[in-house]
């Protein structure tokens, strides 16, 4: 179920973080990568350590408990990720991180994917 978030943005600020900075902070433990791209699109191509709920059927109580890390909302180009980041917000968890320019700035950076979801 996608919660409905309201307009107001500035309601539920989103805080871009690079792909190197995701990837370190994957790699040092601090944050819980959540994909929200669809499956047919991380079947073709996936974040090595993302959790995948796909922003058609999101629900942010489908999070799983990120154990003391810092969820970061990933997607294909950013902008479904800015939209899961505010859903999750909107149902009042201090989830307020996205990786900005989503796997094509992963992949950009010359960080790994793996195939096959």
């Amino acid at each position: 179920m996608v919660t409905e978030v309201p307009v107001v943005d500035k309601d539920y600020p989103v805080h871009d973080l690079t792909a190197e900075d995701v990837a370190a902070g994957i790699a040092e433990g601090r944050y819980l990568l959540v994909d929200v791209r669809e499956p047919n699109e991380v079947a073709a191509e996936a974040y090595p350590d993302g959790i995948v709920l796909p922003l058609s059927s999101f629900d942010p109580a489908d999070i799983p408990d990120p154990s003391g890390k810092e969820v970061v909302f990933a997607c294909r180009s950013g902008k479904r990720s800015v939209t899961a980041s505010r859903a999750a917000q909107a149902a009042g968890l201090a989830y307020d991180k996205h990786l900005a320019g989503g796997i094509i700035g992963w992949k950009a950076a010359g960080l790994p994917t793996k195939t096959g979801g």
